[in-house]
Parts: C-alpha cells; structure tokens; sequence
C-alpha cells in the first residue's frame, strides 16, 4: 500500500513515474549498460482537496481561490494517471449532527467477512491461472469473459462512456470494480446496480478538474 497525500503537491514528473508500476506491476530501470525490471506490484491510495485553499464547493465556508490557481492545481493530475486510478470520491465534510448522531454503518466484522467471502470467490474463479490471483489482475481476454453485463448493463456503460468521454483503460477499470462490487453482493453476474455504483466510483472523470 502506498498512500499519498495532498496529490497535486507532488511534481507533475514525479507522479508520472508511477504510471508503469502501476499498469504492469514492474518497474524498469534503465543505464548505458544495463536494463532491469523489478517487481512492483501496489496497491495505491491518494488524497486532495478540491483547490489550493480546499473550499471550492464547499456550502459553508468561501473559496478564495481563482479558477487559474484552482486550473494549475488539478493539472499536475494527468488524465493517464487518472486513468490508472479505479475508484474516485468525492468526501465532504462531515456534518456536526452526523459526528454526534447514532452510527448506521455496516459493523467492521460484518464488512470483513464480506471481504473474505469475496477474496474467495476470486480465488476460486481464477485457480487455473497461477498469475492471476484478483479482479484487479484480469488480462482483457479475462475480462471478456468473467464480466459479460446485459443489455441493460451495455447501454448504461455505453452512455456512461459517451457521456464522459472515458477512455477504454477506463472502461476495462469500471468492470473489473463492478465485478468485485458484483462479488461483494455474493452475485454470479454484474448486474445494472454494480455497473452504476462502479461508475460513480470515477468522480474524477466527472468533476470540472477532469
């Protein structure tokens, strides 16, 4: 796991550097002599706010920011990167009622268990092929396979990718998230309501920054 934080205070040449490890799990490194490849399989989490001062589009407090300050924040961000990023969202600030209210989430064990149950279907639905061990793994021919969708599932991902423009890395991204959601949901198939919650996981693609 690597987590980064305040993402567009990095260098743009910087975090464009993490594009191969993370498309193919390997890092290149190269010299006048010699060439090598390591292993570099990760799992990446990032952090931002929406501009530099962090309340454009924020209902209470006033962003002071200008959209060419806000412009030159976000695109240290590049779309290829984006790309590479499967789950996008949007965190608002926590109101002061729902800090003191009673919780109504899903109890930790509960939500584990879900994991674990998941984790195993993958396991089992991939024990042909020693390399692939996840959803996240899948080769397109895979995907093809392990994630037909209905017609109603092509015309909400066709709309989906019209719409926004997505890229086709995107568009193999969104089924392989709907296939874990899928497996999450203990489901055989992707149904329409994984397909649409996979989609609204790319908050990036759908927001002014994108």
């Amino acid at each position: 796991m690597l987590f980064l934080d305040e993402l567009p205070e990095f260098q743009r040449n910087v975090l464009e550097v993490m594009r191969q490890p993370l498309e193919d799990g390997s890092v290149t490194i190269a010299r006048a002599a010699v060439s090598v490849t390591f292993p570099s399989r990760f799992m990446l989490a990032a952090a931002m706010n929406p501009c530099p001062c962090g309340y454009f589009g924020d209902p209470t407090r006033e962003c002071h920011c200008t959209p060419p300050m806000i412009q030159r924040y976000v695109s240290k961000i590049s779309g290829p990167l984006l790309d590479r990023i499967d789950i996008q969202i949007e965190v608002p600030a926590v109101k002061y009622k729902e800090l003191r209210g009673p919780s109504s989430s899903e109890d930790s064990a509960a939500v584990r268990q879900r994991v674990i149950d998941a984790r195993s279907r993958q396991t089992e639905r991939y024990h042909s092929d020693k390399k692939t061990y996840s959803n996240a793994q899948m080769l397109p021919k895979m995907i093809r396979k392990y994630c037909a969708i209905s017609a109603d599932g092509e015309k909400l991902l066709e709309n989906a990718i019209t719409r926004l423009g997505l890229s086709a890395r995107a568009h193999d991204r969104i089924l392989k998230v709907a296939r874990t959601i899928a497996d999450l949901d203990a489901a055989e198939n992707i149904e329409p309501r994984h397909l649409s919650e996979a989609i609204q996981y790319r908050t990036l693609d759908r927001s002014y920054w994108a």
